[in-house]
């Protein structure tokens, strides 16, 4: 029983033989690796914490996935798995004290 390829490999395969490759084949190829990279990192929450996401994205204006790496960050920050990214005290700052 022979492996089949994963994506990655078949996409650089196309990338090197690229006038070879039908123009079918190469669409099957992106569809996938759209697909791939659609549905890769999705969590998937509860109604209430997707709504309280959706919220919270529309405040901060970032994306639903920007604002659970941005929650996921400062978790760790403060509970110390993550080291905190200290301010410079002697680098210019934009306003006033």
């Amino acid at each position: 029983m022979t492996k089949m390829p994963d994506t990655a490999t078949l996409l650089e395969d196309a990338a090197d033989r690229i006038a070879e490759v039908s123009r079918p084949d190469l669409q099957i190829m992106l569809r996938r690796a759209a697909l791939l990279l659609r549905n890769s990192g999705s969590i998937a929450f509860d109604a209430d914490i997707e709504e309280a996401l959706r919220d919270l994205s529309g405040e901060f204006g970032k994306t639903r996935n920007d604002t659970v790496r941005f929650m996921v960050r400062e978790w760790m920050e403060k509970n110390t798995y993550l080291p905190v990214h200290e301010l410079d005290e002697d680098g210019d700052v934009d306003g006033s004290a």
